[in-house]
């Protein structure tokens, strides 16, 4: 396989740095100081295509590939992690309702979610299963020409802010088999938030509980039959592993850019930092995994793309792989830069704490080794 961009990929690419360039990296460090979420930056984002990269374009969509939405997200995280972070987000909950919902439902949301001018939520996770996304308690029971939603969601960005949620619940049995999938609206009764979480990165996006009590949805905001939903989360989840991989790749890369800079200008000792043989192979090794993350992702997103039988087993490891590398690389950087790596008038430190939380969502990387060995013996 050859993963030499071509012309479109080149002139996609070059888009989405020069908006992050132009765009992201001048507030990045504003955004996290003050916990504030770009929304309006985000929608500028949206006007060149980056809302709904991989939706049908018959509501809106850019119609690209997986492989298209790892370039742009790893560009776009070059100048802003989180917020390339939150895109990735939106992007998965706007393609589960393209895939998978009925044409009345793409045609009701998709139109204004790839204009941004609604945001959009994934809700998996809650309090008491993490991990264990099969065990969720949140129900659903059906009542006449609506579903009545009961439970909460942990660890959501965009919680209390999105305009639209895509929600796993039970409408049936014990495990996967009894999940389906809704659309539920900001303003229907019984749908509330908690308080803004305070974390130790990704503060440029807001994360909060959403928790339903009596929530009544209508049946026309299901997506797709009773029972598919972990199906069609698990399948998101293939896609979503690589986009938040590729925001480690643009975050770390934008560490390790940073880091040569600095040996190139930094003297110590009457030489250049650059001089040092010790820091040379320090960052010949930050840049040779790098590549390599880079490689795996492009591999897995290719795979993905070309319906792959292992393309679940090579999106996992890539996640793996490419957040490890990136959140050592970004820790590496720090390291280079000595003291004034700690200090918050530098990058690193952001990087650092933004990038660390990749190797957790999505499914941990500890889950990631799961679904790697699994898929072996599988096979």
């Amino acid at each position: 396989m050859d993963f030499a961009l071509n012309d479109d990929q080149i002139a996609i690419q070059d888009a989405a740095r020069a908006f992050a360039e132009g765009q992201l990296a001048p507030h990045s460090a504003e955004w996290d100081e003050k916990k504030h979420f770009p929304v309006d930056v985000l929608r500028q984002a949206a006007a060149l295509g980056f809302a709904g990269i991989y939706v049908n374009e018959d509501v809106g969509g850019s119609g690209l590939s997986r492989l298209d939405a790892s370039i742009i997200f790893e560009a776009l995280s070059h100048g802003d992690v989180p917020v390339a972070a939150y895109l990735t987000i939106h992007n998965m909950a706007s393609w589960m309702i393209d895939r998978f919902g009925s044409d009345d439902l793409r045609q009701r949301y998709l139109p204004r979610l790839t204009t941004m001018e609604l945001i959009a939520s994934y809700c998996l996770t809650e309090p008491g299963s993490g991990s264990d996304a099969a065990a969720m308690r949140t129900t659903a029971r059906l009542d006449g020409d609506h579903y009545v939603l009961n439970g909460g969601k942990a660890f959501i960005s965009g919680g209390g802010v999105s305009d639209v949620y895509v929600v796993m619940a039970r409408t049936g049995g014990e495990g996967a088999k009894g999940v389906s999938a809704f659309v539920v609206e900001k303003g229907t009764p019984g749908l509330s938030f908690g308080a803004n979480e305070r974390k130790m990165g990704w503060n440029a996006q807001p994360t909060a509980q959403v928790n339903f009590d009596n929530c009544r949805v209508p049946v026309e905001n299901r997506i797709g039959q009773e029972g598919e939903g972990f199906r069609f989360a698990m399948m998101g989840l293939d896609g979503g592993r690589l986009n938040i991989a590729s925001c480690s790749l643009g975050g770390a890369q934008f560490a390790l850019d940073t880091a040569k800079a600095y040996l190139e200008t930094r003297n110590q000792f009457g030489r250049p930092l650059k001089d040092f043989q010790a820091l040379q192979f320090k960052l010949a090794d930050m840049a040779t995994e790098l590549e390599a993350a880079r490689l795996m992702v492009r591999r897995a997103a290719h795979a993905l793309d070309n319906k792959h039988p292992e393309a679940t087993k090579l999106c996992a490891m890539a996640k793996r792989f490419a957040t490890d590398a990136g959140f050592q690389v970004a820790n590496d950087a720090l390291q280079l830069h000595g003291g004034y790596g700690y200090l918050q008038d530098y990058p690193l430190e952001r990087l650092v704490r933004d990038l660390r939380v990749h190797q957790i969502l999505e499914g941990t990387n500890e889950i990631m080794r799961v679904i790697i060995a699994r898929e072996m013996f599988r096979q």
